[in-house]
């Protein structure tokens, strides 16, 4: 098993980080580790996907860990996932019973848990440096979906995904990539009358605004929510970054709560929103901290969404200077700059109480997993799901292809290979996406 060459299986399959960033994975697992951990601690409100792939198919999700253990040289591997998931813990609590090397880590129902970071914490008691990776602590972490399409070894083509909100039949669907949003929508009994709703894509905290409901299904896209316009939810992550610093200049007490609240900053990595609040305020450059203070975010929106008694918006702000600091090259020593919070376990900010807080109480209900694939006649496949180049396509308009043929390729610069998701003709090639019609 160990004479493999998984590197280039996986490279050739196009598998990405599944929770969000899209690494490439191939990349990620080129590397020597001391442990490999599955993270299973699905922690953005209304998703529902991670905890069922475990609950369905924990077999692939130990067989992937298995093989990213080998490649990396890891001899500790860890299941990270949420108490409340009881379904998924003990079906793995069988399956691990003659599996030493590997452990069950049971993490409280807290946001963000599934902030990689947190977990490596959780499990590990090291904390990743400023501008580090897990690596740094000797560790390599993986999303629940990425473990299985390891253990697949075989092309991504679907992506599992949520569609929760204003539906009266919310789903979790394995969805071919490049499905229309509106599509999933519809099956799910969702609104017709879209001028009247928006869509988030991803979670509430860390999920985008949509305004194309025919925009297509990615990689990297792990849920739909549909909310009416006017929920303050929608307000907030349309209003204008302008009217976001105007607010800063005008109300902006600095209480402090955004940086108490901050999970980075509480396992000591001395992230400080309220002084970059501070610095936009006064039209102050020094006034903001030192770099580690900025570029330590991890954009989990808890600042803003939660912690803020002002309604301002620190995270979106701190993000935005982070990465105009990144884009001039800042970098900063990778330290951690101070002890974890002894107070950290009463700070982590409970689900339940952040989605009451988020005005998604009513929407927290089921969303079950429907393990018939979903089926569509026509798709449009973004030429990048990944970080790293857009993939160059390899095929013309009017060639015929199969559910899993290979569309376009990175060849050897970071990025991943992309795949008909299915049987069809191409009927367009832009700079941006391929179009397959069955």
């Amino acid at each position: 098993m160990s004479n493999i060459d998984y590197i280039q299986r996986i490279k050739d399959a196009g598998i990405v980080g599944a929770g969000g960033a899209g690494f490439p994975t191939h990349v990620k697992l080129k590397a020597t580790a001391e442990t490999v951990i599955i993270n299973g601690a699905e922690c953005e409100p209304l998703l529902k996907v991670d905890q069922q792939l475990m609950e369905f198919y924990p077999e692939k999700v130990i067989a992937g860990l298995k093989i990213a253990m080998i490649q990396t040289k890891a001899t500790k591997g860890a299941i990270g996932l949420k108490v409340k998931y009881k379904k998924a813990i003990e079906k793995l609590e069988v399956l691990l019973q003659d599996e030493p090397s590997i452990e069950l880590h049971v993490v409280g129902d807290f946001y963000p848990a599934g902030d990689e970071q947190q977990l490596v914490y959780e499990i590990t008691k090291k904390v990743v440096p400023v501008m580090g990776l897990p690596l740094d602590v000797g560790c390599v972490v993986i999303n629940v979906a990425t473990a299985i399409h390891i253990a697949e070894n075989k092309p991504v083509t679907e992506r599992i995904i949520t569609v929760a909100g204003e539906v009266k039949n919310p789903q979790t669907f394995f969805a071919p990539i490049g499905t229309k949003f509106s599509e999933l929508i519809k099956e799910c009994d969702g609104p017709t009358d879209i001028e009247n709703y928006s869509i988030i894509v991803g979670g509430p905290m860390m999920g985008h605004v949509e305004e194309d409901w025919d925009a297509p299904v990615t990689k990297l896209t792990g849920g739909i929510i549909i909310l009416p316009k006017r929920h303050t939810l929608i307000d907030k992550k349309t209003r204008k970054t302008t009217t976001d610093i105007k607010l800063t200049k005008a109300i902006c007490c600095q209480c402090s709560y955004c940086t108490e609240m901050c999970p980075r900053y509480i396992i000591g990595k001395g992230t400080e929103p309220h002084k970059v609040m501070r610095g936009l305020a006064n039209e102050d450059s020094s006034a903001l901290g030192v770099i580690s203070s900025v570029v330590s975010c991890c954009d989990c929106g808890l600042c803003s969404l939660y912690a803020c008694p002002m309604d301002l918006d620190p995270g979106k702000l701190t993000n935005m200077v982070k990465q105009s600091l990144l884009k001039k090259g800042v970098k900063t020593e990778k330290i951690v700059p101070f002890e974890t919070d002894v107070l950290r376990e009463n700070k982590k900010v409970p689900t339940k109480r952040l989605i009451a807080r988020l005005e998604l109480t009513d929407y927290n209900v089921a969303a079950p997993l429907n393990e018939i694939p979903f089926t569509t006649n026509e798709v449009k496949i973004l030429l990048k799901q990944h970080i790293g180049v857009v993939a160059t396509p390899l095929l013309n308009v009017g060639s015929p292809v199969s559910k899993g043929t290979l569309l376009a390729s990175c060849k050897d610069k970071l990025g991943a290979c992309i795949h008909s998701s299915i049987n069809g003709r191409i009927t367009k090639i832009t700079e941006n996406y391929i179009e397959i019609k069955a």
